[in-house]
Protein backbone atom coordinates (compact mmCIF):
# COMPACT_ATOMS: atom_id res chain seq x y z
CA UNK A 1 0.00 0.00 0.00
CA UNK A 2 2.84 2.38 0.85
CA UNK A 3 4.61 1.68 -2.43
CA UNK A 4 1.59 2.54 -4.56
CA UNK A 5 0.70 5.64 -2.56
CA UNK A 6 -2.22 4.32 -0.49
CA UNK A 7 -0.37 4.45 2.84
CA UNK A 8 1.96 7.07 4.31
CA UNK A 9 4.61 6.07 6.86
CA UNK A 10 6.01 8.78 9.14
CA UNK A 11 8.26 8.75 12.18
CA UNK A 12 11.17 6.33 12.68
CA UNK A 13 11.32 4.49 9.36
CA UNK A 14 13.64 1.82 10.75
CA UNK A 15 10.91 0.64 13.13
CA UNK A 16 8.63 0.19 10.14
CA UNK A 17 11.15 -2.13 8.47
CA UNK A 18 11.85 -4.07 11.65
CA UNK A 19 8.16 -4.85 12.00
CA UNK A 20 7.16 -5.13 8.35
CA UNK A 21 6.36 -8.85 8.59
CA UNK A 22 3.94 -8.20 11.46
CA UNK A 23 2.28 -5.41 9.48
CA UNK A 24 1.94 -7.65 6.40
CA UNK A 25 0.29 -10.32 8.54
CA UNK A 26 -2.11 -7.80 10.04
CA UNK A 27 -3.18 -6.55 6.63
CA UNK A 28 -3.61 -10.14 5.41
CA UNK A 29 -6.24 -10.71 8.10
CA UNK A 30 -8.61 -8.73 5.91
CA UNK A 31 -8.54 -11.52 3.30
CA UNK A 32 -11.29 -14.12 3.56
CA UNK A 33 -9.51 -17.44 4.34
CA UNK A 34 -12.19 -19.30 2.42
CA UNK A 35 -11.29 -17.38 -0.73
CA UNK A 36 -7.75 -18.77 -0.86
CA UNK A 37 -7.01 -21.47 -3.41
CA UNK A 38 -6.17 -25.02 -2.38
CA UNK A 39 -2.46 -25.82 -2.36
CA UNK A 40 -0.84 -28.74 -4.13
CA UNK A 41 -1.24 -32.07 -2.37
CA UNK A 42 1.69 -33.68 -0.59
CA UNK A 43 2.55 -37.31 -1.45
CA UNK A 44 2.24 -40.07 1.17
CA UNK A 45 4.90 -40.34 3.91
CA UNK A 46 8.00 -42.18 2.74
CA UNK A 47 7.70 -41.00 -0.86
CA UNK A 48 11.04 -40.36 -2.55
CA UNK A 49 10.73 -37.80 -5.33
CA UNK A 50 12.21 -38.35 -8.77
CA UNK A 51 14.11 -35.07 -8.54
CA UNK A 52 17.91 -35.49 -8.66
CA UNK A 53 20.35 -32.89 -7.30
CA UNK A 54 23.87 -32.47 -8.69
CA UNK A 55 26.85 -30.13 -8.47
CA UNK A 56 28.50 -28.72 -11.58
CA UNK A 57 31.97 -27.15 -11.48
CA UNK A 58 32.14 -24.06 -13.70
CA UNK A 59 34.82 -21.49 -14.39
CA UNK A 60 33.25 -18.03 -14.58
CA UNK A 61 35.40 -14.96 -15.20
CA UNK A 62 38.51 -16.88 -14.21
CA UNK A 63 37.11 -18.20 -10.92
CA UNK A 64 35.85 -21.67 -10.08
CA UNK A 65 32.25 -22.09 -8.92
CA UNK A 66 30.45 -25.14 -7.56
CA UNK A 67 26.93 -24.74 -8.95
CA UNK A 68 24.02 -26.77 -7.60
CA UNK A 69 21.10 -27.78 -9.80
CA UNK A 70 18.15 -30.16 -9.68
CA UNK A 71 16.56 -31.97 -12.59
CA UNK A 72 13.72 -34.33 -13.40
CA UNK A 73 12.19 -35.77 -16.54
CA UNK A 74 13.49 -36.34 -20.05
CA UNK A 75 13.09 -34.77 -23.44
CA UNK A 76 13.40 -31.09 -24.34
CA UNK A 77 15.65 -29.28 -21.82
CA UNK A 78 13.73 -26.63 -19.84
CA UNK A 79 16.19 -24.43 -17.92
CA UNK A 80 14.51 -22.51 -15.08
CA UNK A 81 15.81 -19.21 -13.68
CA UNK A 82 14.75 -18.21 -10.18
CA UNK A 83 13.96 -14.74 -8.82
CA UNK A 84 16.28 -12.27 -7.09
CA UNK A 85 17.60 -13.38 -3.72
CA UNK A 86 15.99 -16.83 -3.97
CA UNK A 87 17.02 -20.19 -5.47
CA UNK A 88 15.87 -23.13 -7.56
CA UNK A 89 13.47 -24.42 -4.89
CA UNK A 90 10.89 -22.11 -6.43
CA UNK A 91 10.44 -24.69 -9.21
CA UNK A 92 9.88 -27.65 -6.87
CA UNK A 93 6.30 -28.22 -8.03
CA UNK A 94 7.27 -28.04 -11.70
CA UNK A 95 10.03 -30.61 -11.16
CA UNK A 96 7.41 -32.95 -9.71
CA UNK A 97 4.76 -32.44 -12.39
CA UNK A 98 4.53 -35.65 -14.46
CA UNK A 99 2.70 -33.88 -17.30
CA UNK A 100 5.71 -31.60 -17.69
CA UNK A 101 8.50 -34.10 -17.07
CA UNK A 102 7.01 -36.56 -19.56
CA UNK A 103 8.20 -34.31 -22.41
CA UNK A 104 10.69 -31.95 -20.77
CA UNK A 105 13.93 -32.36 -18.85
CA UNK A 106 13.29 -29.71 -16.22
CA UNK A 107 16.50 -28.18 -14.83
CA UNK A 108 16.49 -25.63 -12.00
CA UNK A 109 19.81 -24.23 -10.79
CA UNK A 110 20.86 -22.10 -7.86
CA UNK A 111 22.76 -19.14 -9.29
CA UNK A 112 26.28 -18.62 -7.92
CA UNK A 113 26.07 -17.11 -4.42
CA UNK A 114 22.50 -18.46 -4.04
CA UNK A 115 21.06 -21.50 -2.26
CA UNK A 116 23.49 -24.43 -2.36
CA UNK A 117 25.80 -22.69 -4.86
CA UNK A 118 28.32 -21.21 -2.45
CA UNK A 119 30.25 -18.05 -3.35
CA UNK A 120 33.72 -18.50 -4.89
CA UNK A 121 36.92 -18.47 -2.87
CA UNK A 122 37.80 -14.98 -1.67
CA UNK A 123 34.21 -13.75 -1.54
CA UNK A 124 34.76 -12.27 1.90
CA UNK A 125 36.73 -9.41 0.36
CA UNK A 126 34.11 -8.27 -2.15
CA UNK A 127 30.54 -7.10 -2.53
CA UNK A 128 28.22 -9.21 -4.67
CA UNK A 129 26.61 -7.36 -7.56
CA UNK A 130 24.81 -9.04 -10.47
CA UNK A 131 25.38 -7.64 -13.97
CA UNK A 132 23.82 -8.41 -17.33
CA UNK A 133 27.07 -9.78 -18.75
CA UNK A 134 27.63 -11.94 -15.69
CA UNK A 135 24.09 -13.30 -15.67
CA UNK A 136 23.97 -14.10 -19.39
CA UNK A 137 27.49 -15.52 -19.29
CA UNK A 138 26.61 -17.87 -16.45
CA UNK A 139 23.47 -19.24 -18.12
CA UNK A 140 25.31 -19.84 -21.39
CA UNK A 141 28.22 -21.54 -19.59
CA UNK A 142 25.78 -23.71 -17.64
CA UNK A 143 23.94 -24.84 -20.78
CA UNK A 144 27.22 -25.50 -22.60
CA UNK A 145 28.64 -27.56 -19.73
CA UNK A 146 25.52 -29.77 -19.69
CA UNK A 147 25.66 -30.00 -23.51
CA UNK A 148 21.99 -29.03 -23.76
CA UNK A 149 20.58 -29.29 -27.28
CA UNK A 150 18.18 -26.50 -28.28
CA UNK A 151 16.90 -25.85 -24.73
CA UNK A 152 13.95 -23.75 -23.62
CA UNK A 153 14.79 -21.07 -21.05
CA UNK A 154 12.20 -19.87 -18.54
CA UNK A 155 12.76 -17.23 -15.88
CA UNK A 156 10.77 -15.17 -13.40
CA UNK A 157 11.32 -11.55 -12.29
CA UNK A 158 15.06 -10.99 -12.80
CA UNK A 159 14.93 -14.31 -14.62
CA UNK A 160 12.10 -12.93 -16.72
CA UNK A 161 14.39 -10.06 -17.68
CA UNK A 162 17.32 -12.40 -18.30
CA UNK A 163 15.40 -14.51 -20.82
CA UNK A 164 14.99 -11.32 -22.87
CA UNK A 165 18.74 -10.68 -22.78
CA UNK A 166 19.38 -14.34 -23.68
CA UNK A 167 16.94 -14.24 -26.60
CA UNK A 168 18.47 -10.97 -27.75
CA UNK A 169 22.12 -12.02 -27.54
CA UNK A 170 21.91 -15.78 -28.11
CA UNK A 171 18.51 -16.42 -29.68
CA UNK A 172 19.94 -19.04 -32.02
CA UNK A 173 20.91 -21.16 -29.01
CA UNK A 174 17.39 -21.55 -27.61
CA UNK A 175 14.27 -23.30 -28.82
CA UNK A 176 12.12 -20.69 -27.04
CA UNK A 177 12.09 -18.28 -24.11
CA UNK A 178 9.34 -18.06 -21.49
CA UNK A 179 9.23 -14.86 -19.46
CA UNK A 180 7.34 -14.86 -16.16
CA UNK A 181 6.67 -11.37 -14.78
CA UNK A 182 8.79 -9.92 -17.58
CA UNK A 183 9.17 -6.21 -18.30
CA UNK A 184 11.81 -3.98 -19.83
CA UNK A 185 12.46 -2.38 -16.43
CA UNK A 186 11.29 -2.52 -12.82
CA UNK A 187 9.23 0.13 -11.08
CA UNK A 188 11.53 2.03 -8.74
CA UNK A 189 8.67 2.29 -6.23
CA UNK A 190 9.20 -1.36 -5.32
CA UNK A 191 12.42 -0.73 -3.43
CA UNK A 192 13.72 2.81 -3.34
CA UNK A 193 17.12 3.73 -1.95
CA UNK A 194 15.71 4.37 1.52
CA UNK A 195 14.35 0.84 1.62
CA UNK A 196 17.39 -0.84 0.17
CA UNK A 197 19.54 0.27 3.08
CA UNK A 198 17.70 -1.75 5.78
CA UNK A 199 18.42 -4.94 3.84
CA UNK A 200 22.08 -4.55 4.80
CA UNK A 201 21.95 -3.15 8.34
CA UNK A 202 23.15 -4.88 11.47
CA UNK A 203 20.13 -3.78 13.48
CA UNK A 204 17.55 -5.19 11.03
CA UNK A 205 16.86 -8.87 10.33
CA UNK A 206 17.50 -8.74 6.58
CA UNK A 207 16.03 -12.18 5.91
CA UNK A 208 12.79 -11.42 7.70
CA UNK A 209 12.57 -8.05 5.93
CA UNK A 210 13.19 -9.65 2.52
CA UNK A 211 10.46 -12.20 3.11
CA UNK A 212 8.04 -9.57 4.37
CA UNK A 213 8.76 -7.34 1.37
CA UNK A 214 7.82 -10.18 -0.96
CA UNK A 215 4.62 -11.02 0.92
CA UNK A 216 2.84 -8.08 -0.68
CA UNK A 217 3.90 -9.29 -4.14
CA UNK A 218 2.02 -12.57 -3.73
CA UNK A 219 -1.66 -12.73 -4.61
CA UNK A 220 -4.01 -12.70 -1.61
CA UNK A 221 -5.82 -15.81 -2.86
CA UNK A 222 -2.69 -17.90 -3.33
CA UNK A 223 -2.55 -20.95 -1.02
CA UNK A 224 -1.24 -19.95 2.39
CA UNK A 225 1.31 -22.78 2.61
CA UNK A 226 2.76 -21.91 -0.81
CA UNK A 227 2.88 -18.18 -0.01
CA UNK A 228 4.80 -18.89 3.18
CA UNK A 229 7.21 -21.23 1.42
CA UNK A 230 7.87 -18.50 -1.15
CA UNK A 231 8.60 -16.04 1.65
CA UNK A 232 10.82 -18.60 3.39
CA UNK A 233 13.09 -18.80 0.35
CA UNK A 234 13.75 -15.08 0.76
CA UNK A 235 14.26 -15.32 4.50
CA UNK A 236 17.17 -17.71 3.90
CA UNK A 237 19.17 -15.65 1.41
CA UNK A 238 22.82 -14.81 2.06
CA UNK A 239 23.72 -11.32 3.31
CA UNK A 240 23.73 -8.76 0.53
CA UNK A 241 22.63 -11.21 -2.18
CA UNK A 242 19.09 -9.92 -2.67
CA UNK A 243 20.50 -6.40 -2.77
CA UNK A 244 23.13 -7.42 -5.32
CA UNK A 245 20.53 -9.01 -7.59
CA UNK A 246 18.45 -5.84 -7.50
CA UNK A 247 21.36 -3.98 -9.09
CA UNK A 248 20.62 -5.97 -12.25
CA UNK A 249 16.85 -5.67 -11.86
CA UNK A 250 16.75 -1.90 -11.37
CA UNK A 251 19.83 -0.66 -13.17
CA UNK A 252 22.21 -2.79 -15.21
CA UNK A 253 19.53 -4.95 -16.84
CA UNK A 254 17.24 -2.06 -17.84
CA UNK A 255 16.09 -2.60 -21.44
CA UNK A 256 14.64 0.83 -22.16
CA UNK A 257 17.66 1.48 -24.37
CA UNK A 258 16.17 0.32 -27.66
CA UNK A 259 18.14 -2.93 -27.69
CA UNK A 260 14.96 -5.00 -27.94
CA UNK A 261 14.47 -3.73 -31.48
CA UNK A 262 16.97 -6.40 -32.49
CA UNK A 263 15.17 -9.29 -30.76
CA UNK A 264 14.02 -11.75 -33.42
CA UNK A 265 11.05 -13.81 -32.20
CA UNK A 266 11.19 -15.85 -35.40
CA UNK A 267 14.62 -17.07 -34.35
CA UNK A 268 13.69 -17.46 -30.67
CA UNK A 269 9.94 -17.39 -29.90
CA UNK A 270 9.13 -15.45 -26.72
CA UNK A 271 6.15 -16.39 -24.53
CA UNK A 272 5.09 -13.99 -21.76
CA UNK A 273 3.01 -14.94 -18.70
CA UNK A 274 2.38 -12.37 -15.97
CA UNK A 275 0.35 -12.57 -12.79
CA UNK A 276 -2.19 -9.78 -12.38
CA UNK A 277 -1.25 -9.04 -8.75
CA UNK A 278 2.18 -7.49 -9.27
CA UNK A 279 3.19 -3.87 -8.89
CA UNK A 280 6.83 -4.63 -9.77
CA UNK A 281 6.29 -6.03 -13.27
CA UNK A 282 2.71 -4.96 -13.81
CA UNK A 283 0.41 -6.52 -16.42
CA UNK A 284 0.49 -3.21 -18.29
CA UNK A 285 4.30 -3.33 -18.45
CA UNK A 286 4.25 -6.88 -19.79
CA UNK A 287 1.63 -6.00 -22.41
CA UNK A 288 3.76 -3.05 -23.48
CA UNK A 289 6.77 -5.37 -23.79
CA UNK A 290 4.72 -7.84 -25.84
CA UNK A 291 3.80 -5.11 -28.30
CA UNK A 292 7.38 -3.87 -28.51
CA UNK A 293 8.89 -7.26 -29.40
CA UNK A 294 5.82 -8.72 -31.14
CA UNK A 295 5.81 -11.57 -28.61
CA UNK A 296 4.78 -15.02 -29.76
CA UNK A 297 2.25 -15.22 -26.93
CA UNK A 298 1.27 -12.99 -24.02
CA UNK A 299 -1.24 -13.77 -21.29
CA UNK A 300 -2.17 -12.20 -17.95
CA UNK A 301 -2.67 -14.85 -15.28
CA UNK A 302 -5.61 -14.33 -12.93
CA UNK A 303 -5.28 -14.58 -9.13
CA UNK A 304 -1.49 -14.79 -9.22
CA UNK A 305 1.29 -12.50 -8.13
CA UNK A 306 5.01 -12.10 -8.75
CA UNK A 307 5.94 -15.75 -8.05
CA UNK A 308 3.48 -17.91 -10.04
CA UNK A 309 5.54 -21.12 -10.05
CA UNK A 310 5.90 -21.18 -6.26
CA UNK A 311 3.00 -19.19 -4.77
CA UNK A 312 0.27 -21.02 -6.70
CA UNK A 313 1.75 -23.87 -8.76
CA UNK A 314 -1.57 -25.59 -9.49
CA UNK A 315 -3.05 -22.44 -11.00
CA UNK A 316 0.20 -21.63 -12.81
CA UNK A 317 0.30 -24.96 -14.65
CA UNK A 318 -3.07 -24.14 -16.25
CA UNK A 319 -1.31 -21.32 -18.11
CA UNK A 320 2.07 -22.99 -18.60
CA UNK A 321 1.00 -26.37 -20.00
CA UNK A 322 -0.56 -24.94 -23.21
CA UNK A 323 2.62 -22.93 -23.81
CA UNK A 324 4.80 -26.00 -23.36
CA UNK A 325 2.54 -27.94 -25.72
CA UNK A 326 3.04 -25.29 -28.41
CA UNK A 327 6.80 -25.35 -27.91
CA UNK A 328 6.97 -29.15 -28.05
CA UNK A 329 4.80 -29.40 -31.18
Amino acid sequence: MRRVGHLVVSGRQIEFYRNLLLLELLFSLDVDPGAAASGHAFPPPGTIENVVGRYLHLELDGRMHRVYFEEAGSGIPLVCLHTAGADGRQYRALLNDPEVTAKFRVIAFDMPWHGKSSPPAGFGNETYRLTTDGYVGFVMAFCAALKLDDPVVMGCSIGGRAVLHLALRHGESFRAAIGLQSATYAENSVLDEAELTPLNRGDVHAGRLAGASMASLTAPRSPDADRWETMWHYMQGGPGIFLGDLHYYFSDGDLRNGALNALDVEKCPVYLLTGEYDYSATPEMTLELAREINATHCEIMQDMGHFPMSENPLKFREYLLPVLERIAA
